[in-house]
């Protein structure tokens, strides 16, 4: 029998470890997609904890194959139209799929321009990264599964149109079995924010998705200078005095060039 931490990510979330990790990371959750408005929003895997909790998007769903999940299909084929989500989350899916290129493509194709996609990720330049590749058999959770570097993520993100638009680094304690050691490493948050920010064992970060050449549908108002005879004086039938008249002229031609008129106006011939 298979010991519990190795069986899936969802049991391994029950763990000390798991649980120091999980608490951190819902509250960068939280805070990430509680802005996020719109109509529609995906969660991509662990269909037993609610990454979308603190958004308030009315249709939300969770898509994957494990149990539980209300749409049950493939992340790398999603029977979801394109552009039609505001907002995906991502807990700790790429690192344990095989591609995962074509989850962030698919997750690209699904969300409509200037959506939000939220990832989480273990850290592979942390303690975490270091146990993992120092530990031996990586059988079980979540050493099995392949750490990305942000770096490497943000890459990917790039080629994809998505621009980076916040994250945070955290769990900067060793990954140690017991919780009362982990209680006593709980200093090392502060410290590890101060003094290794980029070290921390787990990150969560938040992209918008661009589009090149999207450009805001504005009223058809028409640029430039107003035309002249829009300004142009009313004809008198009863002639003003001359001194007048040529006031009128000379405020006219004035009112010509504020308003953007072609041109110096014409002298007056006397």
């Amino acid at each position: 029998m298979q010991p519990l931490e190795t069986a899936t990510l969802t049991e391994w979330f029950e763990t000390p470890k798991g649980a120091y990790v999980l608490g951190w990371e819902r509250a960068q959750f939280d805070s990430a997609v509680e802005d996020v408005f719109g109509y529609n929003a995906l969660q991509i895997g662990l269909p037993g904890i609610d990454f979308l909790r603190a958004n308030r998007i009315a249709l939300r769903v969770t898509a994957g194959l494990a149990p539980g999940c209300g749409l049950r299909t493939d992340p790398n084929h999603l029977p979801i139209a394109s552009q039609s989500m505001d907002l995906v989350v991502l807990p700790h899916v790429l690192e344990f799929d095989p591609d995962p290129h074509q989850i962030l493509r698919e997750a690209e194709r699904v969300l409509r321009p200037e959506g939000q996609i939220v990832i989480a990720g273990f850290n592979p330049v942390s303690l975490w990264g270091l146990k993992r590749k120092l530990g031996g058999k990586r059988t079980g959770y979540p050493w099995c599964g392949d750490f990305i570097g942000l770096l490497r993520l943000r890459d990917w993100l790039k080629l994809l149109g998505f621009e980076l638009n916040g994250g945070r680094f955290g769990c900067y304690a060793p990954p140690v079995s017991q919780a009362m050691w982990l209680q006593r490493f709980a200093f090392m948050e502060k410290a590890g924010d101060r003094w290794w920010p980029i070290c921390g064992g787990v990150y969560v970060v938040r992209a918008v998705k661009r589009v090149q050449g999207m450009r805001l549908v504005t009223p058809a108002w028409k640029n430039g200078g107003a035309k002249v005879r829009a300004l142009a004086a009313v004809a008198r039938r009863d002639p003003a005095p001359e001194v007048n008249v040529a006031h009128g002229r000379r405020a006219a031609g004035h009112l010509r060039l504020i308003a953007g008129g072609a041109g110096e106006p014409r002298p007056e011939s006397e």
